[in-house]
């Protein structure tokens, strides 16, 4: 999904789009300017009211003048008009609203909030500014805002009243979200009776039982998608929960729709190419994470992923070239170190193999590294490092059939007959004829070593 605005800590997320963005964004700024009682209403045709208040009362010329000095964002102009008729009349509800409205477009915040008690104090029946003094005092983090939202939901609004509810559900779905997370679900719910065509508030509804780890939020992820088959933003909500429920086949599923309704979008090709990765379906996951990688060369997780995977169809120089690639930026790196040097194992340039892998050990000792580490080293014949390694290993993790091979043909190496003898013995007593070739190399060095 896209931007979400948590109301009360101005929080943005990468997961949901519209919703409480469009409040804070359009409801602030523009969409309640056009109610019918205080200012004028924007159309195409350019700015319209839906009354003209008679010239020969003087207050409401002021007003008048005052709203048409708005309309054009002249605020510098409307503000003493408006604190006129204020002062004249402390109790014009739609002077006031004015007011709220030229204060939040000024990044006044304290002055808007006040502005918009007073319109509410003055008529309490106004959604428009219930509406944005709940706004406003949630965006400031005050508990309050739930008190107005709430009153905004029992109030018809000037204009499109189905969805200025739903805005109004949806904004105390989030406002009660961080402490009421059922409440919250049920304003999201109660959002999507308003309207049924949006996809929305499902969305929310369903991130919010997700968090609860309530299994109904799939549910909700479904009647996003069925309010609207080609909502990107409902596939995506259901993929994300289709992989944290390990549903990988589900998820590779949505993926492959979400592809084709953004072919340019280089996260969902990553996406996809990570869970076909998931899957074990290496050579379907290259294609994707490589078009997403020309789509959005600057994401280096992205490109960690394509390397493994070219490990796993065992295109180890193509591993190698994007791990060198990432070490110029990440040269401390020592899962990188490590893995590149896996690659080189594998194309059996041992000496560089080493190097890296003893980079690796150096800035994070692991195991692990320590067995390959033995490795790169019997073939560079450094028989002393070999042994060196395989001692570091077994303080870490359990020693195996190859373990004592390795040791065996190292001290073989070094002519030290007796260690030789005895891991070779140690690798036959574990290997249980699943390495036949080491097998028959251990018992006839046995039978030399024991002679002599």
């Amino acid at each position: 999904m896209g931007l979400r605005v948590e109301m009360g800590k101005g929080e943005i997320s990468p997961m949901e789009l519209g919703g409480i963005a469009r409040i804070a964004a359009l409801a602030l700024l523009s969409y309640f300017y056009a109610s019918a009682p205080l200012t004028a209403q924007k159309s195409s045709q350019g700015t319209v009211r839906h009354h003209r208040v008679e010239e020969q009362d003087p207050i409401a010329a002021k007003l008048n003048r005052a709203e048409d000095a708005i309309s054009k964002q002249d605020y510098a102009s409307a503000e003493p008009i408006l604190k006129e008729v204020v002062a004249e009349r402390p109790d014009d509800y739609a002077a006031w609203y004015d007011l709220g409205f030229l204060y939040h477009a000024e990044g006044r915040a304290e002055e808007s909030i006040a502005a918009y008690k007073k319109s509410v104090q003055a008529k309490p029946t106004v959604f428009e500014s219930n509406m944005n003094l709940g706004l406003a005092l949630a965006a400031a983090g005050k508990p309050e805002a739930e008190q107005y939202l709430r009153a905004a939901t029992k109030l018809t609004p000037t204009s499109q009243p189905g969805q200025g509810r739903k805005q109004a559900w949806i904004a105390l779905g989030h406002v009660l979200e961080p402490s009421s997370p059922e409440e919250a679900m049920n304003a999201f719910r109660q959002a999507a009776v308003e309207d049924p065509k949006d996809p929305e508030p499902h969305l929310f509804a369903g991130s919010v039982l997700e968090k609860l780890k309530n299994p109904e939020a799939e549910q909700e992820y479904q009647l996003a998608m069925a309010a609207d088959r080609n909502s990107s933003d409902a596939m995506t909500a259901l993929t994300n929960y289709y992989m944290s429920q390990h549903r990988y086949a589900d998820a590779e599923n949505l993926l492959r729709k979400l592809v084709v309704l953004r072919p340019e979008d280089a996260g969902t090709h990553i996406q996809l190419g990570r869970m076909l990765a998931i899957s074990g379906k290496s050579e379907d996951a290259a294609p994707e994470l490589e078009t997403g990688l020309k789509l959005d060369p600057s994401d280096d997780d992205a490109k960690r992923d394509l390397a493994e995977v070219y490990v796993d169809l065992k295109k180890f120089g193509d591993a190698g070239r994007i791990y060198s690639d990432l070490l110029s930026k990440f040269p401390n790196d020592a899962g990188l170190h490590y893995r590149f040097g896996r690659a080189l194992l594998q194309q059996k340039k041992f000496d560089l193999a080493q190097q890296e892998i003893l980079k690796s050990i150096q800035l994070k000792p692991g195991g692990e590294a320590y067995g390959d580490l033995a490795i790169a080293a019997n073939e560079n014949k450094q028989y002393p490092m070999v042994v060196q390694a395989l001692d570091l290993r077994a303080k870490l993790l359990p020693e195996n059939p190859m373990t004592y091979f390795l040791r065996a043909t190292a001290y073989d190496h070094m002519h030290d007959n007796k260690q030789a003898s005895k891991y070779y013995h140690e690798f036959l007593n574990v290997a249980g004829g699943k390495f036949p070739d080491q097998e028959w190399q251990a018992t006839h060095r046995l039978i030399a070593i024991e002679k002599k």
